[in-house]
């Protein structure tokens, strides 16, 4: 393997450290959560592919399948595909606040407006108006969520490519007798003892 074999898990780890910041920001819990442990499996591949251990790849494999399907959710949910909707935020914050996506105020060309003095706004809590966004923040959600299903199947492939490469090493390494051909042998003990007659001057 050459000195690049770790590039894709790097990528994946940093786009997944600039995805984690963004939903601490927006406070989006169940996106946080889900982000630690794909960071941590990434991690895991990272380790996987510098030590050569083909197992810590298989899992790291086997995490983004679970990760393209996560993905693939938080797509549906802010496009608002069948009868999920963005109304029921309470799936992305585990219900224990009302923020939503950080784009949703600072997307690009996003003008904020607050609205004063209105009656849907709760205690603690003001009303705003969005206008002028470039891309509105579902759009941006989904094309993050998108960048991390694409980098997810190119990080499957390559996971799956390079244990496939560590396992037929192991095995070829293993059919030419490993370590055991190297190993100590001790001097086989022969049953029987030849005596040769000793001839000595004098």
């Amino acid at each position: 393997m050459d000195k690049g074999k770790g590039r894709p898990s790097a990528v994946a780890y940093v786009a997944a450290l600039e995805r984690q910041i963004f939903d601490f920001l927006g406070y989006q819990w169940a996106p946080i959560l889900a982000n630690f442990l794909h960071i941590m499996a990434v991690i895991l591949g990272i380790f996987g592919t510098v030590q050569y251990r083909s197992r810590y790849l298989i899992l790291y494999a086997a995490w983004l399948v679970l990760w393209v399907g996560w993905n693939a959710f938080i797509i549906c949910f802010y496009l608002e595909v069948g009868q999920l909707s963005q109304d029921r935020d309470f799936i992305m914050t585990f219900n224990t606040s009302l923020h939503r996506s950080w784009w949703m105020e600072n997307g690009p060309g996003c003008l904020v407006t607050p609205v004063l003095n209105s009656r849907l706004a709760l205690e603690d809590h003001h009303v705003i108006s969005v206008t002028g966004c470039l891309l509105d923040y579902p759009y941006i959600e989904a094309l993050s969520s998108a960048l991390q299903i694409f980098l997810a199947l190119f990080g499957f492939v390559f996971a799956c490519y390079v244990s496939k490469v560590f396992l037929e090493e192991e095995d070829s390494f293993d059919f030419i007798g490993g370590f055991d051909s190297y190993g100590y042998q001790a001097p086989q003990k022969t049953s029987h003892l030849q005596l040769q007659p000793l001839y000595t001057s004098g």
